[in-house]
């Protein structure tokens, strides 16, 4: 990895990052109405959902250590060939069973590939230049996922409105288009991602899966030791079960509103590339929310905001109002983003840094899971509207969850000053971490004292789209 320049990390993490959530953004306008138009209902799309929660749930854990122990590479391989694979599925599936294969198939795809990636580009800068700031580029990784799934969902609603193809319906085309994107994304992958990979070879797999629960220990262990990562990976069962309003019941909602299906997909085709661009916009935001106000309460102040965004999708009159609401919705989102993986990185370090962003996804998964079952029964029973502002609360009522990390900062600051700490009588908070990580090891014998300790994709959530 030290071959490589801070800046030639940065480009080939970015390409690398763009391409994995082109797929995403052709599937987003398409998903949930390509399976009610194949026979789903909503609560049978939530219930198919519970695959993908669980599955990530049950593996998210020892994939992460096994990334950490054999290597990031290998892994993002694995994870790829896997999406191809449920997406090959998703173009033919026409039942309950085939659908909860394609989520099964997911649940493991995400529990691979949710962290490697990111942690790749951390580990690599830091050891291009121990005092890079990655925050930066996990900022520009916004921007790019926003123009990349803008870019992709903008090309599905086109392609919708040109379908249907032959045999092939609308709605399935971009499913298709999907299965290239990630044939070319996985060629990317072989050639871009240079990794001085801890073993290789059949031993290496062996000694790699014996490792990784140990390091899976580990992390755990840091979730015991630190009440600011405890608090930080918590806030992902808040944002997991309410990320569910935006991302699967707002094609529901648009079409309600619309009136019609196929018109819905239509519109969301464009509605998601502006959606994703106002995101990019927002993790464009992230230099100025680091000077003010700061990490931590910005990313406070962003969940209550964006529980505002839900509300007035589910309560406005009319496409247009539905719509301004979810474009501020995703700017808000594009925003917090890069706060909250930023605040997560500085908790951790080393060869445990992805076992550690796995917990932090493993918390959304399940969440999620719940979300949709509860959610969608919810608008099934009631309204879409009500479910969406059930969701809303949901994801506001997390922004307490990032006090320990503001008080840690206050802390740190007046430390470095040289006055005293301030006054917080009755809390007891870890001091962040330095840059990389860098946790301190003094304490429970669960941690080996040669191996500094270390542990996010954006994203997941409930029904079809994953957050980045």
């Amino acid at each position: 990895m030290s071959a490589l320049t801070v800046r030639q990390v940065r480009r080939r993490y970015l390409t690398l990052y763009g391409l994995r959530w082109l797929p995403t953004g052709l599937m987003i306008p398409v998903m949930i109405l390509l399976m009610q138009e194949r026979g789903l209902s909503l609560p049978q799309i939530g219930l198919v959902s519970t695959a993908q929660g669980l599955l990530v749930l049950a593996l998210e854990l020892p994939t992460g250590g096994f990334a950490d122990a054999l290597g990031r590479k290998p892994v993002l391989l694995a994870a790829g060939v896997l999406n191809l694979a449920s997406l090959a599925v998703f173009a033919v599936a026409d039942s309950f069973a085939l659908f909860f294969l394609v989520w099964a198939l997911q649940g493991v795809y995400r529990a691979l590939d949710s962290g490697p990636l990111e942690s790749w580009y951390v580990d690599a800068t830091l050891a291009a230049d121990p005092q890079a700031e990655y925050e930066k580029g996990l900022g520009y990784a916004g921007t790019v996922v926003g123009i990349a799934i803008g870019g992709g969902a903008l090309l599905s609603g086109g392609l919708v409105a040109l379908g249907p193809f032959g045999p092939v319906s609308a709605l399935t085309v971009p499913v298709l288009a999907a299965l290239l994107a990630q044939a070319v994304a996985l060629g990317a992958l072989l050639v871009l991602l240079v990794e001085e990979r801890p073993a290789t070879g059949l031993a290496a797999v062996r000694a790699s899966v014996t490792q990784a629960p140990r390091m899976i220990g580990q992390a755990i262990g840091l979730l015991r030791r630190s009440r600011v990562l405890l608090a930080l990976v918590a806030v992902e069962l808040f944002w997991g079960f309410g990320m569910v309003t935006f991302e699967s019941l707002l094609p529901v909602r648009l079409a309600e509103v619309v009136g019609d299906p196929e018109r819905a997909a239509a519109l969301l085709g464009p509605a998601s590339s502006a959606a994703w661009i106002a995101n990019a916009a927002g993790a464009a935001l992230t230099p100025l929310l680091l000077r003010w106000p700061g990490a931590a309460p910005g990313a406070a102040l962003l969940r209550i905001l964006q529980g505002a965004t839900v509300v007035g999708m589910g309560l406005l009159a009319g496409p247009v109002g539905v719509l301004v609401a979810y474009l501020a919705c995703y700017a808000v989102h594009g925003a917090s983003n890069p706060l909250h993986s930023g605040l997560l990185h500085r908790q951790v370090d080393g060869p445990y840094r992805t076992s550690v962003l796995s917990l932090n996804s493993m918390m959304a998964q399940p969440a999620a899971a719940l979300g949709g079952v509860v959610l969608t029964a919810l608008a099934a029973s009631t309204s879409v509207g009500t479910a969406m502002v059930v969701g809303a609360v949901v994801l506001a009522v997390a922004a307490p969850l990032y006090l320990p990390a503001w008080r840690a900062d206050r802390r740190a600051v007046s430390d470095r000053a040289g006055g005293p700490a301030p006054d917080d009588p009755g809390v007891a908070v870890d001091p962040p971490a330095p840059r990389g990580g860098g946790v301190d090891h003094a304490g429970p014998a669960a941690f080996d004292p040669d191996l500094t300790a270390g542990g996010v994709d954006p994203t997941a959530a409930a029904v079809p789209v994953e957050r980045p």
